[in-house]
């Protein structure tokens, strides 16, 4: 008996390979949720109506993506001349398209169970950014996995589809015409342009869990999704306001008692901030760890267990801050946010733009005063554009190659040295500064808390590998870091400004889980500043414009952030964001501005990052955050966040009318 009914229409014949490929396809799809859904673990009940929506909405996604992927066998079974087609060669190249398909689309859910496990969504913008780092992105993988294993594996698994498959990838044809599959093919673009214009990344976020959302999405689909919209204009997908009415909102917020306006330009938000003199001129240090979440310190309950004890030390002997909330999710947006003092960007950060260069920076501010200010890097600095971003804002980058030759490297991966041997650059270039009779700004960018988490042997009791004892070693370097400075002549006139570029997890049942983005900050200068607690709320683009106010430096400002002390209490916010969802958050209110201008309320839990729908909304709250984000979107894209000849112009000091330490 044949495998395969000869009687059987040609044109069914022919194109029988792309209904294996649709089932093959759906089946992983399926497994694949099967297998995050396992990884998710609490984040989603074990609720029969979360499961039936995942798989279901996520069934009709896989259709969706399915529309995409199958267009190299299409074209293959369409193009290729039956007598060809029905030939060895013709069965052997639909073999060997079989096996490539399927182990390519293997490899994409091998992918996303490793993306998931790092961020806990399908693919998104992140996945879009890394791969314009190939070598930091694969490096990245094969220290952190046994790559050669997986994709052995893969292969192996790809052609036991591929042999199961082998009676649907049969070559029959007993005489299709090539006008008739033409037809077929018409039908597919015909449906392929109209999914493009009639489905959207979006469609699927209709559960008020996260976690199922992102399970009903596909990886795929989701991947290319992120890459249409990584250029986000405000105006076109965000909801506005009139900008008088937007500028007006954005100035009110920004008076404080410490800041007088310099124009009456309604779109003009230059400030002179003055601060009781004289100024003290000392040098600074900022470091912005890798991924320091909150939660690993013993103070905020040490999640991972006691792994920070130098940290957790450091905080009694410094001006701790123990409610600061980040920009974003990713390292770019943590140093936009030190560096600008901004509120994110929808799409792109600005360290990624286009016309980026000469804005107003922090550094601008040190250098007006004779400062030397330098971004120290442990990686390459090409990466995410950051030594072209602060070398055209007022720093000098100074990264991995700028270790000396010969210089003792204890450990390095592919995103960057040791913290410590960073540390040992930056100390060299403080020494070098510091000999030049010139105070210093150093802006230090750490990486070893991140994947692979490889660190020096002998640092730490904690397995190296692993993300607990990656932070056990950033607490450990951080501590070596300050002893060794300490027996420098100019540490007694040094600030260390000590945060994170971001948390370690971004995942959560919400859009915007604000327990993920819960960050420690320390300022420690011995003499100078007063050890003490701080409970205010904080947002991270206030961190630049605080310092200063430490420093009692007068200065004119565009910065978006507050000097904290000088706020008056009931004013905090902060502005967590993805690259597509804006955050405003202000008390216990969270409101979401998303593209299609959608608005979303909710009061978050800071605890665990869950929200309830806020009813009625506060229409206040909706037009702040809505002001906000158009006006630094609106200024950027004007560029009229750039830096002035006048911004140099010394701003008097006043006497000291403002109490600190409210």
């Amino acid at each position: 008996m044949p495998l395969i009914d000869t009687t059987e229409h040609p044109l069914r014949q022919r194109f029988r390979p792309l209904w294996w490929l649709g089932v093959t396809y759906l089946l992983i799809g399926a497994v694949t949720r099967i297998v995050l859904l396992a990884m998710t673990g609490p984040g989603v009940p074990a609720s029969p109506l979360y499961w039936l929506y995942a798989f279901g909405v996520g069934a009709c996604y896989d259709l969706v993506t399915l529309l995409y992927v199958a267009w190299p066998l299409l074209l293959f079974l369409w193009l290729v001349p039956r007598r060809i087609y029905v030939s060895r060669v013709g069965q052997g190249l639909l073999y060997l398209l079989a096996f490539l398909l399927m182990y390519g689309l293997l490899f994409v859910a091998a992918s996303e169970f490793v993306f998931w496990g790092e961020f806990g969504v399908r693919f998104n913008f992140i996945a879009v950014d890394y791969l314009v780092y190939t070598t930091e992105v694969i490096g990245n993988i094969r220290e952190s996995y046994p790559i050669g294993l997986w994709m052995s594996l893969i292969g192996l698994l790809a052609l036991a589809i591929v042999w199961l498959g082998r009676r649907w990838l049969r070559t029959r044809d007993t005489g299709s015409r090539f006008l008739r599959r033409g037809k077929v093919v018409l039908g597919w673009l015909v449906l392929t342009v109209v999914s493009v214009f009639a489905v959207s990344g979006t469609l699927k976020d209709r559960s008020e869990n996260m976690y199922v959302n992102e399970l009903a999405g596909n990886g795929i689909y989701q991947f290319f999704a992120a890459f249409r919209s990584n250029h986000l204009d405000y105006a076109r997908f965000y909801r506005t306001l009139p900008d008088d009415v937007a500028f007006g909102r954005v100035r009110s917020s920004l008076q404080t008692p410490d800041a007088t306006y310099l124009s009456d330009d309604a779109h003009d938000l230059t400030r002179a901030i003055r601060n009781p003199g004289p100024e003290k001129h000392l040098n600074v240090v900022l470091i912005s760890v890798e991924s320091l979440s909150a939660d690993f310190l013993k103070t905020f309950g040490a999640s991972h267990g006691e792994i920070t004890p130098h940290l957790d030390a450091l905080a009694n002997d410094s001006l701790f801050f123990d409610n600061v909330y980040a920009n974003g999710t990713r390292t770019v947006r943590g140093l936009e946010a030190l560096s600008l003092s901004i509120p994110p960007t929808p799409g792109d950060s600005v360290l990624k733009m286009h016309h980026n260069e000469n804005l107003f920076s922090l550094a601008d501010i040190f250098n007006d005063r004779g400062y030397v200010s330098e971004f120290v890097y442990g990686g390459y600095g090409y990466f995410d554009n950051m030594n072209y971003f602060f070398g055209h804002n007022g720093y000098t980058p100074v990264d991995r190659k700028d270790i000396p030759k010969g210089a003792t490297i204890h450990s390095e991966n592919v995103w960057g040295v040791a913290d410590e041997d960073l540390y040992t650059l930056a100390l060299g270039e403080m020494d070098k500064i510091h000999g030049d009779g010139k105070p210093f700004f150093l802006h230090i960018m750490t990486t070893s808390n991140h994947r692979p988490f490889t660190f020096p042997a002998g640092r730490v009791k904690q397995r190296n590998g692993t993300r607990e004892g990656a932070v056990a070693y950033t607490d450990w370097s951080i501590a070596d870091f300050i002893e060794r400075a300490r027996k420098r002549p100019y540490f007694r006139d040094t600030v260390f400004v000590i945060t994170a570029d971001h948390d370690a997890s971004s995942a959560g049942k919400t859009s915007l889980p604000v327990n993920r983005y819960h960050i420690p900050l320390w300022i420690y200068a011995p003499g100078h500043i007063t050890p003490r607690r701080v409970h205010r709320f904080m947002s991270q683009i206030d961190i630049p414009p605080t310092l200063l106010g430490l420093l009692d430096f007068s200065y004119r400002s565009r910065f978006f952030g507050y000097d904290i002390f000088k706020l008056p209490a009931g004013r905090e916010r902060a502005f967590p964001a993805t690259y597509e969802k804006l955050g405003y958050l202000r008390g216990d209110l969270l409101t979401i501005l998303e593209p299609q201008k959608k608005v979303e309320q909710f009061h978050p839990d800071f605890t665990n990052g869950d929200a309830r729908p806020a009813l009625p909304r506060n229409p206040g709250d909706i037009d702040d955050a809505t002001a906000y984000y158009q006006v630094a979107a609106e200024l950027f894209k004007q560029g009229k966040l750039v830096r002035r000849p006048s911004d140099s112009q010394p701003v008097p000091a006043v006497p000291a009318t403002v109490e600190r330490g409210q």
